[in-house]
C-alpha cells in the first residue's frame, strides 16, 4: 500500500477556485499539477456542495414581504413616538424658560 499524499487547505482552495471560478478543466489542472482526477473531483464537489450550503443559508435569512412589512411598520411607529416625545420636550422647555423671563 502506497503513502497517500498530503495537500495543503491552501492549496486545495486555490486548486479548487482554478476549476469553479476561472472555468478551467478537471483533466487539465489534473496534468498540470500532477493531482489526481478523482482526488480533484473530490474537492471540486465538496466546494460546489459548500457554495451551495452558503447560498441557501443566505436566502433563509433574508425577510419575506410580510416580516419586512412588520419591521418597516415596527420601525415607523417607534420614530413616530420618538417625535412625539421630542415635541413634548421642546414644549416643557419653552415653558420652563418662559418662567424664567
Amino acid at each position: 500500500m502506497g503513502k497517500r499524499k498530503q495537500y495543503d487547505p491552501a492549496f486545495r482552495d486555490y486548486v479548487v477556485r482554478l476549476v469553479v471560478q476561472d472555468g478551467r478543466r478537471l483533466t487539465e489542472i489534473s496534468r498540470e499539477l500532477e493531482i489526481p482526477y478523482d482526488t480533484l473531483s473530490t474537492w471540486v464537489g465538496t466546494y460546489r456542495r459548500q457554495l451551495k450550503k452558503a447560498e441557501k443559508d443566505r436566502q433563509s435569512s433574508l425577510l419575506t414581504a410580510t416580516e419586512y412589512k412588520e419591521k418597516y411598520e415596527a420601525e415607523r411607529k417607534r420614530a413616530l413616538e420618538l417625535e412625539e416625545e421630542n415635541e413634548i420636550l421642546k414644549k416643557a422647555m419653552r415653558i420652563f424658560t418662559e418662567e424664567r423671563k
